[in-house]
């Protein structure tokens, strides 16, 4: 995904579920580098594989809203101007915790992304399992 789409690292993070347009074949991305939105393709190669992965963030969201939790942090004031959005499956995170959190500020507990180090790993195992050296840095003189 990082690579089809040419998304960033926090970018792919932060995708919620709403940032994917399997219709206009698209990727949204919110508040993006420089506090801008911008938008990017969703190569035909991961349509069906993120469908997938999202019906499985699906079932995650609906044991979590069965045990009385689902909520994720909003952008800005979208919580006042909307409440119960937080929990609203178009608000959840593509790539969701494997653990709810509690916020040290509001006590609130909620699922974040995935953390950085996460993605960072799984790219790092990648490239050990497909062969991949880092090529040998060069020097001029």
């Amino acid at each position: 995904m990082l690579y089809g789409s040419g998304l960033r690292l926090k970018e792919c993070l932060r995708l919620r579920v709403k940032d994917i347009d399997f219709g206009y074949k698209q990727i949204v991305l919110r508040d993006a580098k420089g506090n801008k939105d911008r938008v990017t393709m969703l190569p035909a190669s991961l349509e069906e594989p993120l469908k997938r992965h999202l019906a499985y963030v699906r079932g995650i969201h609906q044991r979590d809203l069965q045990a009385d939790f689902g909520k994720v942090l909003l952008p800005y004031a979208l919580a006042k101007k909307y409440p119960n959005s937080d929990r609203e499956w178009c608000w959840q995170y593509v790539f969701p915790a494997a653990t709810r959190s509690q916020d040290p500020v509001s006590k609130e507990t909620y699922r974040h992304h995935v953390g950085e180090w996460v993605l960072q790993n799984a790219v790092k195992d990648g490239l050990r399992l497909s062969g991949i050296n880092k090529p040998a840095s060069c020097h001029y003189n």
